[in-house]
C-alpha cells in the first residue's frame, strides 16, 4: 500500500515539477504548492514502513524520470545519451525496489 502512495507521490511530483515553468498565476502557483504539499503528505505517509533513503530515492527518481518524458512531450530537446541514462535510473529504481522489503516482512522474518 505505502509503495502505491510513492506512486501516486510522483505522478503528483512529475505534475508540479512540470508545471512550474508554466505558473504565471496566483492561482497557477497555489495548485503547485498544494500538489507539492500533498505529494510530500503522501510521500511522509509511506515512510511509516518503507525506510525513508529507499522511499525517497523512488519518489525522486520516478518524478525525475517522468518529468524527464513530460518534458520531451512538450517538446523539449532530448538525446539518445540522455535516453540511456534515464534508462539507468530506472533500473535503479526497480532494483531499489526489490531489494527493500516493508517492516511488516522483516517482522515476519525475525529481522528488525
Amino acid at each position: 500500500m505505502n509503495w502505491l502512495l510513492i506512486g501516486i507521490a510522483a505522478l503528483l511530483e512529475i505534475v508540479w515539477a512540470s508545471s512550474l515553468k508554466y505558473a504565471d498565476s496566483l492561482l497557477d502557483w497555489f495548485l503547485v504548492i498544494t500538489l507539492i504539499a500533498v505529494s510530500f503528505l503522501l510521500l511522509i505517509r509511506a515512510y511509516k514502513t518503507i525506510p525513508v533513503a529507499i522511499a525517497y530515492a523512488v519518489f525522486v527518481g520516478l518524478g525525475t524520470v517522468g518529468t524527464y518524458l513530460v518534458g520531451i512531450f512538450l517538446g523539449e530537446p532530448f538525446s539518445i545519451y540522455q535516453i540511456a541514462f534515464l534508462l539507468m535510473i530506472l533500473s535503479g529504481i526497480a532494483g531499489m525496489k526489490l531489494t527493500t522489503g516493508t517492516k511488516k516482512k522483516n517482522l515476519q522474518r525475525g529481522e528488525q
